[in-house]
């Protein structure tokens, strides 16, 4: 390993000095090898850190396989040398409490709810554990999460070390790594020991407030996101707003809002319903009116109307409406950016409604549609009133006497 990690014994120094030791590019981009770095490489679920080199922004931070090279990806290129680096101080801080606070729910879920953690994940977006178990309890979850908040209080110190073979032995791991030699240990007092190479607080007070936000089932495992510290804070502050201004809007008690909530929504459904019957009440005077008014020249009923950016399902409705009277038949369009044709017929003519249906769409240059002899629609592309009304003039030619 041609790097010194230095993050390995100390998390907390934001400022050092290291050789460039190699020059070389990642992905097309300037990046160096330094003999020394604080710079922690993306691994273990735990994002790299970032800041500068020679005042130059870090964009990246990985390990190399072939030799475990540190590769401190670049903004810019830079000068060999002696450089001055500078670690981005409140993204390492947010990583070290939230990846310590990962082991202390962690262990915390082994002992409440039997679940060992199988995977995890940090980003500036979502922190979340996957657990072995389907689903936890939501009572369990409150014990968990009260029994690392606990942990937190009492302060205790957290180590990270790497451990002789003698003291190995004597650490009861929450999971023995499948590694060859000497591996690091993280280890909160007489709570918590993990094979861990990521970054972490001194103190578990360091961490502040552990909060589970919510608990999903993915297959066999469950995802727990949960947040620490100043994002924990930022989450609470972001929900107590919401429900501060719910509770102003409902002019009740922050406490009574599912009330409220509840309330709103059985008024929301009788609102709904009354809406329902009065539109249809509605379509059913309008079809009453466009029947009264239909053609009789052939000696059924007939229809044609063409309605500019009106709703489908109301057209249709309004279609249903009128067939429902006998020898009728009801050749309405629908014009817009996705057109729509409506043709039906009464249950006592003999009319192909599909066979109208392809002629008119022919005219709007389409043949998306179908149905039955009785029902059929189609459309779905851009066409205008007078498209339309030509669409549904080719339909009405089809059930003329003599139509083929």
């Amino acid at each position: 390993m041609i790097t010194e990690r230095l993050y390995y014994t100390d998390s907390y120094t934001t400022s050092f000095e290291a050789q460039i030791v190699e020059q070389t590019s990642l992905q097309d981009q300037p990046t160096v090898v330094l003999d020394r770095t604080y710079f922690y490489p993306t691994s273990g679920g735990q994002p790299h850190d970032g800041g500068t080199l020679g005042g130059i922004r870090v964009v990246d931070v990985s390990i190399r396989e072939a030799d475990g090279a540190v590769l401190h990806v670049l903004a810019h290129p830079l000068d060999g040398g002696r450089v001055a680096g500078a670690i981005d101080w409140p993204r390492r801080f947010d990583h070290m409490q939230h990846h310590t606070g990962q082991h202390i729910l962690s262990q915390a879920f082994v002992r409440v709810a039997g679940a060992a953690t199988i995977g995890f994940h940090l980003s500036p977006d979502s922190v979340t554990i996957d657990l072995d178990k389907p689903a936890i309890d939501p009572a369990l979850v409150d014990e968990v999460e009260d029994l690392a908040n606990r942990i937190v209080t009492e302060n205790r110190p957290v180590r990270a070390w790497f451990p002789s073979d003698d003291e190995l032995a004597r650490l009861d791991l929450r999971k023995v790594p499948d590694v060859d030699g000497k591996f690091r240990v993280v280890l909160v007092e007489d709570f918590d020991a993990n094979a861990c190479g990521g970054t972490h607080v001194s103190h578990t007070g360091e961490i502040g407030l552990i909060k589970v936000l919510r608990v999903d089932r993915r297959g066999e495992s469950a995802r727990v996101e949960f947040r620490c510290g100043a994002r924990a804070l930022r989450d609470y502050r972001e929900k107590h707003a919401l429900l501060s201004r719910l509770s102003a809007e409902l002019t009740t008690g922050y406490w009574e809002v599912p009330a409220a909530l509840d309330k709103l929504r059985e008024e929301n459904k009788a609102l709904r319903r009354e809406i329902k019957t009065l539109r249809g009440a509605m379509l059913d005077h309008e079809a009453g009116r466009l029947w009264q008014d239909a053609d009789r020249s052939d000696g059924h009923a007939l229809i044609v109307r063409q309605f500019a950016d009106r709703d489908v399902a109301d057209v249709r409705q309004l279609v249903q409406a009128l067939v429902a009277h006998p020898a009728t038949i009801a050749l309405c369009g629908v014009s817009g950016e996705k057109a729509q044709l409506i043709l039906a017929r009464s249950d006592d003519l003999p009319f192909d409604m599909v066979a109208a249906l392809k002629r008119a769409l022919a005219v709007l240059g389409m043949d998306r549609g179908g149905g039955r002899p009785s029902f059929a629609q189609g459309g779905g592309v851009a066409a205008g009133p007078d498209a339309v009304a030509s669409a549904l003039r080719a339909a009405a030619e089809t059930i003329r006497p003599g139509a083929e």
